[in-house]
């Protein structure tokens, strides 16, 4: 998922807030299962972060292009580790290059009547494609 930093996501440097980039992270996934056609949104099943190991390499600032990338790197019966990282997308003599700006290890829990659930097929099966 791409896209620009605007104004409303940083500080009055223009620098982008720490805590933004666990937004960005989190629309990445939203978007992912919006494309997948996995309806989680509207059930009585959906996800809960419960750990964030994250790293701050280097900072976005307004009007930059970036890039999140996400994967899964471990599957449990109810939980998984999602990997994120964030990459700013720059334009240089015609190429583009992405500088590894934040990364993040992301633990989450899948939840049906709000207690942690196991996985169900498609989301299983969605969890693996990645």
């Amino acid at each position: 998922m791409k896209f620009r930093i605007y104004y409303e996501d940083t500080d009055a440097q223009g620098i982008v807030y720490h805590s933004n980039y666990f937004k960005f992270c989190e629309r990445a996934r939203s978007e992912a299962f919006i494309k997948s056609g996995i309806d989680i949104f509207s059930s009585r099943a959906y996800f809960v972060v419960n750990k964030i190991e994250a790293k701050f390499i280097k900072s976005a600032v307004f009007g930059d292009m970036i890039e999140i990338k996400t994967g899964v790197d471990s599957i449990k019966k109810a939980s998984a580790v999602i990997r994120q990282d964030i990459y700013k997308v720059q334009n240089l003599k015609g190429e583009n290059i992405n500088e590894l700006i934040f990364s993040a290890f992301i633990n989450v829990v899948y939840m049906k009547d709000k207690k942690p659930s196991k996985f169900d097929e498609n989301v299983l099966n969605f969890l693996k494609s990645f």
